[in-house]
Formats: structure tokens, C-alpha cells, sequence
């Protein structure tokens, strides 16, 4: 018999100790490759949806909130601004592209945004059924909305107010949907986009409407502006947040809980291969018996030495891939909460370089634990253990 299968076949016969020793190394392996995947996605998302958006103009309050808000729709929006106030900064000669946006209500909790045609522009969205919004109450929807929704092109719908509730509705103010957006795999996926009199238009006629946005995406057109805007805003209700800063400081808060994290799954790890080890020392001991009579037999002492090894290898293989596995569940479970919370798709489960790290190092680890004891099976005592009779 071979000698990977006669290995397999050994760790088979002890499950308690060879499963403990997978386990461990299972849960270390699917904690960091879950890091690693969420990592990933998570750092794609914030860079695909933060694209050439060098500052965002709104009311005063958290910066981060503002980024959060406005450019990733994940947080409530810090209050309204002037729309006649915002021009001044949106005409400002360091400025060289201003997206307004109004938002206040969703459906069936995906925001309907005001804006203009630049904003579905800017992030590259194609039409891929009927047309661009151009009137009020004219809606051209994302993706992701369409697809949970079920909205299609000609449906009319009503708003909720706010942005978590779908109880209050504006039953006087009917939406029609008259385009959808190919998928961009941006926030663009995630809204309803109409024109920013539509928001006005929805608590009162269009031509009374107070002029109000929530905020206005900048790009700037000379460094100087981020030094400039800010002191030109003090004395005013409202305030521009640099998304890269605040993004930056977000993720170093996070950083410091995935460092301890990983910590922790490395010395999960180094565990399994400590109890590798044993598992493999305990049973080279009680086989001693049973390796002596190999050898009489005719088997080489390579061969004894392969035996013990291959089933180090098999058990750290074993837990290699079911941490992999784990890992993808964690990420289909995760995603699930995120898309629907956030209605984000974190869900990629393609394998980053991290992985091949991981998986080279493992296995690198486990066949160093393994060795050890596989080279005590090199110096068995035949005749003595034999004598012994165990």
C-alpha cells in the first residue's frame, strides 16, 4: 500500500487527536483568508465609489459622516445646505467639476437621490433599458434597484420620507421610472436618480420649493482648494470633508481591530501545529510496535520516515482547505448582512495573494512540525521494541 494512502487511512483510526489538530488549523487559515476577502472587497468598494472626488460640500457636523453619507450612502446625512451658498463654492475658479446632490426619501429603503446627469457620468453608468431622467418625477434607477425591486421601465411608485423607514409615504407625488443603469458595480447600483426638483417637488409644488441640497461632490482643479475652501466656509453653516483623510482614519480604526484579529489567528495556528506535533509524537509512540514489524518486512527507513510525514501533510492539507472553505461561507454570510443593510456585494470569493502566502507558509509550518517526529521514526530500535513486544 502506499504510503500517502497508509497515512490517511492512520490519521482516520485517531479522530479525536487528527481532528482537534485540523480544527485548529481550520479556524487560523479561515479567520485571516476571511480578512484577506473582505479586506479586498471592502477596499475596491471604497476606491471605485471615492473616484477623482477630492472634497464634498455639506452642512457642518462629522467630516466622516459627510463622506459617509454622500458618497457611500451608508450614513444619514449631516443636515441640508443653501443651494445659492453651495454655487458660490460649486463656481469657485479651483474647482473644475460640482455634482449637486438632494436626498430625504427612499423606496423600499434604496435613496432616491436628486442630482444631474454628471453624477451617473461621473462614475461611467450606461443606460441599459429606456432613457436618462430630464423632468421631474422622471426616475432612472440602478442595477441593484431594479433587481430587488422589480421596478421596470414605465412603473410608477410613491416615495417613503427618510431614508430606514417605509411607512410614511408621499401618496400625492407619483415617481415614473423611465431608464435603468447598467450594472457599474458602484453606489450608482444602489439609488434611484431623478432631478433635484423632484425632492423639492415631493412636500410642496416645484416653483415654492425652499432651494436646498445635501451636498455637492467637488473635484478640484487646483491643490490650492483644499487649503482655500475651508477658510472661506468658516463663518458659514456648511463645511468640506476631504474623503481620502476621513476614509484614511477610518480604516486605521479598523486596522487596529483586524491586527489583533489576526493575531489571534496566528496563534491559533501555531497551536494546531503544536498539536500537530503531539498528535503525531503520541502516535509514533504507540506504533512503535507496528513500524518495528514494517521493518522487518522489508520497508526502509524512508519509507517510515514518508509515513509519519504524509500524515503531517495530510492533516495540515486537510485544514487548509476546510479554513478555505469556512472562509467563503464567512464571506457569503457577511455579505448577506451587508447587502442587506447597506445593499453593498462584498461578496468575492475569488482568491487574493494573500491566499497563496497563507497557504505556502502553512504548509510549510505543518511539514516542519511533521518532520520532527517522522526523523524519530528513523532511529527505532527494532530488535529491543520488538523484544519488548509493544
Amino acid at each position: 500500500m502506499k504510503s500517502s494512502r497508509l497515512a490517511r487511512r492512520n490519521v482516520l483510526d485517531r479522530p479525536l487527536e487528527s481532528g482537534l489538530s485540523i480544527l485548529l488549523l481550520a479556524f487560523g487559515v479561515g479567520i485571516i483568508s476571511l480578512m484577506l476577502l473582505m479586506q479586498r472587497s471592502i477596499n475596491e468598494d471604497l476606491d471605485r465609489n471615492i473616484k477623482d472626488i477630492d472634497l464634498v460640500l455639506g452642512a457642518k457636523g462629522s467630516p466622516l459622516q459627510l463622506i459617509l453619507a454622500n458618497v457611500y450612502h451608508v450614513d444619514v446625512p449631516t443636515g441640508n445646505i443653501p443651494l445659492a451658498e453651495a454655487k458660490k463654492v460649486m463656481r469657485h475658479p479651483y474647482i473644475s467639476e460640482a455634482i449637486p446632490l438632494a436626498y430625504g426619501d427612499n423606496y423600499e429603503l434604496f435613496r432616491i437621490v436628486g442630482t444631474e446627469p454628471s453624477y451617473p457620468q461621473h462614475y461611467g453608468a450606461q443606460i441599459e433599458k429606456g432613457r436618462q431622467f430630464e423632468t421631474p418625477f422622471e426616475v432612472t434607477i440602478g442595477s441593484e434597484v431594479a433587481r430587488s425591486t422589480g421596478l421596470d421601465v414605465g412603473d410608477t411608485f410613491y416615495s417613503a420620507h427618510g431614508l430606514t423607514d417605509g411607512t410614511d409615504v408621499h401618496r400625492d407625488k407619483a415617481y415614473t421610472v423611465v431608464g435603468i443603469f447598467s450594472t457599474t458595480g458602484a453606489v450608482i447600483d444602489q439609488l434611484l436618480l431623478t432631478p433635484i426638483e423632484s425632492i423639492w417637488g415631493v412636500h410642496k409644488d416645484v416653483e415654492d420649493a425652499d432651494e436646498e441640497i445635501t451636498a455637492v461632490l467637488l473635484k478640484k482643479k487646483n491643490p490650492l482648494a483644499i487649503l482655500t475652501l475651508p477658510n472661506l466656509l468658516r463663518d458659514t453653516p456648511m463645511q468640506v470633508a476631504l474623503p481620502a483623510i476621513e476614509m484614511n482614519r477610518l480604516t486605521q480604526q479598523f486596522g487596529i481591530g483586524l491586527d489583533t484579529l489576526r493575531a489571534v489567528a496566528m496563534l491559533i495556528m501555531g497551536l494546531s501545529f503544536v498539536s500537530v506535533f503531539i498528535a503525531l509524537f503520541s502516535s509514533l509512540r504507540d506504533r512503535r510496535y507496528e513500524l518495528a514489524l514494517m521493518r522487518t518486512m522489508g520497508a526502509t527507513p524512508r519509507r517510515l520516515f514518508n509515513l509519519v510525514l504524509f500524515e503531517g501533510l495530510w492533516m495540515t492539507l486537510t485544514g487548509i482547505v476546510l479554513g478555505l472553505l469556512l472562509s467563503r461561507v464567512g464571506v457569503a454570510v457577511l455579505a448577506s448582512a451587508l447587502s442587506d443593510r447597506f445593499h453593498y456585494d462584498v461578496a468575492q470569493l475569488t482568491p487574493v495573494n494573500g491566499e497563496w502566502l497563507l497557504v505556502i507558509g502553512a504548509l510549510a509550518v505543518g511539514t516542519l512540525a511533521a518532520a520532527l517526529p517522522a526523523r524519530s521514526a528513523l532511529r527505532i530500535d527494532i530488535s529491543n521494541t520488538l523484544g519488548q513486544g509493544r
